[in-house]
């Protein structure tokens, strides 16, 4: 690959086009997972479909490996690649909503903490995972698990239809109603199938929210995670969280006395009527110790008196 041939990328681009010559390309090829240390030969930091079309049809005719990156999560580090190109596409990170149709347009490089600051103020919300800065496209396409699934269903259960870059350059729409075939393969199956730079998601009412994460010793993760079992089974949908092992981390919403200590944790989300919050989360008195369980109920009460608010119960 010569000179010309990426001088003559870089002119069909209206985004950026990193080499490992240019002063940004350390900052450029860092993906979330440190563990994951590669070095693509050209980063394209794409702004539009026709800079992604431009870039699949250069990897294409040059016979470069090719790696796609939403929000740069993947654990894998599937969104680099040695000695390739990658298309980075979060420049494309606007979000639309149209309240009417309750739809949510959103591009292919946005991450979920761009969709959620663009709905909320319409009382909408479409359902994702657990992270705010976890990609869009990563998470759709691989079905998308989070706080909102037992009561929404999970992403995927959410999309309406895509627009995506093929393989061979061109631009498609799939949904139920054209391409649908593949609109059924990206519904689950991964980014195998071209590059998203679209989404058009439905979006569902979601109002105030109770949730944060409630901590116990480490000890009894087993007794904590038999308990996360039983009770979420009977719980009611609007309620969701995930158990887990962590060290805490040694910010003032924690409690210093438990700052960087190794515990179990159930970070909960609870979207239904503030008012009844108290009553879901009763069970929690026989496994808190005092100071969690009076924290937890003064957040409860608190969350009562109020019309719209995020509490935190730590």
């Amino acid at each position: 690959m010569n000179e010309t041939a990426i001088q003559e990328l870089r002119a069909k681009l209206r985004g950026e086009l990193i080499t490992p010559a240019d002063p940004t390309y350390e900052a450029a090829r860092k993906v979330y997972n440190a563990m994951i240390d590669r070095r693509p030969a050209l980063i394209a930091r794409c702004r539009d479909a026709a800079d992604v079309m431009a870039g699949v049809a250069f990897a294409r005719e040059h016979g470069l490996p090719l790696a796609v990156r939403g929000g740069a999560h993947n654990g894998p580090g599937l969104g680099t690649v040695d000695g390739g190109l990658v298309l980075d596409l979060s420049p494309i990170n606007g979000v639309r909503v149209d309240p009417a149709s309750r739809t949510v347009r959103v591009g292919g490089g946005a991450v979920w903490g761009d969709v959620d600051h663009a709905t909320h103020p319409f009382g909408l919300a479409v359902p994702s995972g657990f992270i705010s800065t976890t990609g869009v496209g990563g998470l759709t396409l691989g079905g998308g698990v989070g706080y909102l699934a037992r009561r929404y269903g999970l992403t995927i259960d959410n999309l309406l239809e895509v627009d995506m870059v093929l393989a061979d350059g061109r631009q498609v729409t799939a949904s139920p109603r054209e391409h649908a075939d593949l609109f059924w393969a990206v519904r689950g199956g991964g980014g195998n199938f071209g590059v998203v730079t679209s989404f058009l998601f439905r979006g569902s009412p979601v109002g105030p929210v109770y949730g944060g994460p409630i901590f116990w010793p480490f000890e009894k993760g087993r007794e904590v995670l038999r308990f996360w079992r039983d009770f979420i089974q009977k719980s009611p949908e609007e309620l969701n969280g995930w158990f887990g092992f962590v060290t805490v981390p040694p910010v003032p919403m924690f409690p210093a006395e438990h700052h960087l200590k190794k515990m179990c944790v159930i970070v909960w989300c609870y979207t239904g009527d503030p008012a009844q919050a108290a009553k879901v989360f009763d069970d929690h008195g026989r496994l808190l110790d005092p100071l969690l369980a009076e924290r937890l109920r003064t957040h409860l009460e608190n969350l009562a008196h109020e019309t719209s608010a995020v509490a935190l119960a730590a």
